[in-house]
């Protein structure tokens, strides 16, 4: 399959927006309505080949090959965690290579949740500290189309519920990339999902963070992993250009009462943002926002000097922001001894003992439808008082009985 590093002369027909397709068939002297067919092969049926495309003329076709071409690719290679998560590898050539997992739960009515945590760059270049993919450098963004092209090739792709943009890579320094591949799932003349079946994910990069919120109905997750700024900025340089602060001041600004979610994600690691000090202080930043707080679990990577906390610990955190009218809940670890959970990707082709792993870079493509100054990652505080951070504040009621400890991802 031709896939983006191929060709810089003929369009990408995955990822192509309407408003491409038609300028296409402007350009070649096609009928107008030749665009939405093309829209309706490409996203509806999922055709991997122009030949496909029936309803549209020989000749048409014949000239849609020399100026255009479907980028689809099939994984090179699938990992197999013992929990039934699935690491998929693809290669977009010149050693460009990114991961993407699959990650199918039972949900409590008997049904299952399929979700899809997919990449948008080629290593990442914010840095973070705890990130795998992070510690690996910046190689490139993705196109829209090689976005894509990680959810229409996934041979899991009708049982997908859901997709996260939280793979490799930071989605909002790709935001041109990111907004128009979300437009070819979520509007009409594409997959038409609803937006509230997918979350982008940021470190808090502005103003894009601004851009996405006014152009996409997509949920929001923010990495915020300690709400004391010189502490995050010792984890995550992003904080020393755009402060969690003034990213919460901003979103602040927008209406998060509807369908459309917002959450912020923080990892605990053991001694360094775990205990009660740091979740008062969470307390103060997220006040009044309407969102969620997902916790998760630190998992290990060589070289990486940090410790995940304690099951204990991360539910008196967790209760201590479900008292104080924040909604919270500890994120399920998925994938781990694949390296497929969260921060663990690598982009890189390798195997594991404890995995069932498989090349399948000739199977063929899926049927086309008819931290602060001088902190160390083993320090200990002293948790402060419940009520130090409190004072002068006024509380809304709490609906904390409601909420459940919730174990899927």
């Amino acid at each position: 399959m031709i896939s983006d590093f191929d060709t810089s002369r003929r369009l990408n027909l995955m990822g192509a927006s309407l408003a491409d397709l038609q300028a296409l068939c402007d350009q070649e002297g096609f009928p107008k309505y030749t665009a939405k067919q093309l829209a309706d092969w490409i996203y509806r049926k999922r055709a991997v080949s122009i030949d496909q495309m029936s309803n549209i003329s020989l000749k048409a076709r014949q000239r849609l090959h020399d100026v255009s071409y479907i980028g689809r690719s099939a994984p090179t290679q699938v990992q197999t965690s013992l929990d039934g998560t699935k690491k998929y590898l693809y290669s977009y050539g010149e050693g460009r290579v990114v991961e993407s997992v699959f990650i199918p739960t039972e949900r409590s009515d008997g049904g299952e949740r399929g979700t899809l945590c997919i990449s948008s760059q080629v290593g990442c270049r914010m840095g973070c500290r705890f990130c795998v993919t992070g510690q690996q450098g910046f190689r490139g963004n993705l196109s829209a189309g090689e976005i894509l092209n990680q959810i229409f090739s996934l041979p899991e792709f009708d049982r997908l519920t859901n997709v996260v943009y939280m793979g490799m890579g930071e989605p909002l320094d790709n935001c041109d990339a990111v907004l128009q591949s979300l437009q070819a799932l979520t509007e009409t003349w594409g997959l038409a999902w609803s937006p509230t079946r997918i979350t982008v994910s940021t470190v808090g990069v502005m103003p894009a963070v601004t851009r996405f919120v006014e152009q996409s109905r997509c949920h929001l997750a923010v990495s915020l992993h300690n709400a004391y700024g010189h502490e995050r900025g010792e984890l995550m340089p992003i904080e020393k250009s755009y402060s969690i602060e003034k990213v919460v001041d901003t979103l602040r600004r927008y209406d998060w009462d509807g369908q459309r979610r917002l959450s912020f994600e923080y990892i605990v690691f053991r001694g360094m943002n775990d205990d009660l000090t740091h979740a008062a202080e969470l307390v103060r930043l997220l006040h009044g926002l309407k969102c969620r707080v997902n916790l998760i679990r630190f998992h290990t990577s060589p070289g990486m000097p940090f410790h995940t906390a304690g099951e204990p610990v991360m539910q008196r955190f967790r209760d201590y922001l479900l008292q104080h009218d924040i909604l919270c809940t500890i994120r399920a670890s998925r994938g781990e001894d694949i390296m497929a959970a969260c921060g663990l990707l690598a982009g890189k082709a390798e195997g594991d003992a404890t995995a069932t792993t498989a090349a399948i870079a000739e199977r063929p493509m899926p049927e086309a439808a008819p931290m602060g100054r001088g902190i160390r990652p083993n320090a200990t505080r002293r948790p402060a008082a419940a009520t130090s951070s409190e004072r002068g504040r006024t509380r809304t009621s709490s609906n904390k009985d409601t909420y459940k400890y919730n174990k899927q991802r």
